[in-house]
């Protein structure tokens, strides 16, 4: 198997019909952060450590100096009604067959053994400016899922021509569990689609949405306020990155057309 789920506790908890919310690295890193942020702020528990020979051939630097292996891992939290699983990590699958086999191992190992009936997805809609109220668009494998929570939470449903394939395992696990039979849905949040800006604000929307309909009990104050001491840094990295980016473009174009060569930018 290409794919290891090691157990990370003693003793397997007794779950009522947990709901697992994936928040991996992607655009504006918007899931990753509200995933993130639920795990700090609920002290979830680690249920499972993930392992492969398919992550990135590379180490990070910690805060200590010191150097980790990429780590994706599953987490959970007890509910009001119902459990929450909480699937976070550093990496995606580095390559296409790789988040194959790892969305079909989760579903079919681990979904299927903990009695997991519903997936929810977290990604980022690129756009080429900061959204100052990031909108949520909403997609899945039913469309009476999706009318449903659309109408419940305001959120908007009408994705096609807006965004294309849905890449990675936001995508690819929404498909693997719709075709198990685990309902799914994918909420996408309007984000700006600089590979270096963190999207605080869009993983706060969805943050809320997730908030009042699973009822996890996050402290949203917590994060306004985290909000708050990085918007200001973020808005004018974000500004420099674009200014940089236009004047990369506008000095590679006029070199193309002084060697007297055709470029497309699209």
């Amino acid at each position: 198997m290409n794919w290891h789920f090691k157990l990370a506790t003693k003793r397997m908890p007794k779950l009522r019909k947990p709901v697992l919310i994936e928040g991996l690295p992607g655009i504006g890193n918007v899931g990753k952060v509200a995933v993130d942020f639920m795990i700090d702020s609920k002290n979830a528990k680690k249920l499972y450590d993930v392992f492969s020979y398919s992550f990135p051939h590379s180490v990070f630097v910690n805060e200590n100096n010191l150097v980790e292996l990429p780590k994706v891992e599953i987490y959970y939290v007890k509910g009001k009604s119902r459990d929450i699983l909480l699937l976070s990590g550093d990496v995606q699958p580095a390559e296409e067959k790789s988040c194959y086999q790892f969305c079909e191992t989760l579903v079919e190992t681990i979904l299927k053994k903990l009695n997991c009936k519903e997936v929810v997805t977290l990604g980022g809609i690129g756009l080429q400016k900061i959204p100052k109220e990031p909108k949520v668009f909403i997609t899945g494998t039913d469309p009476d899922v999706i009318d449903t929570f659309a109408k419940k939470h305001d959120v908007k449903k009408e994705l096609y021509g807006i965004v294309g394939p849905i890449i990675g395992v936001t995508g690819v696990l929404l498909g693997m569990a719709g075709k198990k039979g685990i309902k799914s849905i994918a909420l996408l949040s309007e984000t700006f689609g600089h590979p270096m800006f963190l999207g605080v604000n869009g993983a706060r929307v969805m943050l809320k949405i997730l908030d009042k309909e699973y009822k996890i009990g996050v402290n949203l104050k917590r994060l306004d306020k985290e909000i708050k001491e990085l918007e200001t840094d973020m808005v004018k990295k974000a500004n420099e990155f674009s200014e940089v980016s236009k004047k990369s473009v506008k000095e590679k174009l006029s070199k193309k057309i002084r060697d007297d060569e055709t470029n497309y930018i699209g």
